[in-house]
């Protein structure tokens, strides 16, 4: 697996500039078509205290809107993702079915396989990108590139809590 730095000008020009924490997970979304594929990349936040998490970013609005709360599960995939920090995977749709209530839109997508990558910073899982794909992709050797997309999710992520912390109350 080729490196991943020369990405990082381009995407430090977005940073700098005045632009929406969304271009940044779009460059996110783009490293990771090429690098690990995905038929669809959604960003989610996670308010662990509270129990709940919310889409910051989506590739596909009218499967998976952005914002709106929903409790965190009680299941593999909180285990795994929080509480380990760890990568989730789920390489068939039965095996996502066991934690995901909302298999049968997935499938509706194309999409049997299944990978959340956690987003840690200061110890905590603040939140995951999730990836979707045909049956059987999400392998091993296919996410070895997912320490090097890490630093870029979470440089998105770390704008994206900015800008929230400016919006206005609603």
């Amino acid at each position: 697996m080729a490196s991943l730095h020369h990405h990082w000008p381009a995407f430090i020009d977005l940073v700098r500039s005045p632009v929406q924490a969304e271009r940044l997970f779009d460059f996110v979304a783009t490293l990771i078509d090429t690098t690990i594929g995905s038929k669809l990349t959604t960003a989610t936040l996670f308010d662990v205290p509270a129990g709940r998490l919310r889409r910051l970013y989506t590739q596909n609005s009218s499967a998976y809107a952005v914002g709106g709360f929903k409790p965190i599960p009680d299941n593999k995939w909180t285990a795994t993702l929080i509480g380990r920090r760890e990568i989730y995977t789920a390489l068939s749709i039965e095996a996502i079915a066991e934690d995901f209530f909302d298999w049968q839109l997935i499938q509706s997508l194309g999409c049997e396989s299944i990978a959340n990558l956690p987003v840690v910073v200061g110890g905590e899982t603040i939140g995951a990108l999730n990836l979707l794909h045909e049956a059987g992709h999400y392998t091993a050797d296919r996410l070895t590139a997912a320490p090097d997309i890490m630093p870029f999710a979470t440089m998105a992520y770390l704008v994206a809590l900015r800008e929230a912390g400016r919006a206005p109350a609603a």
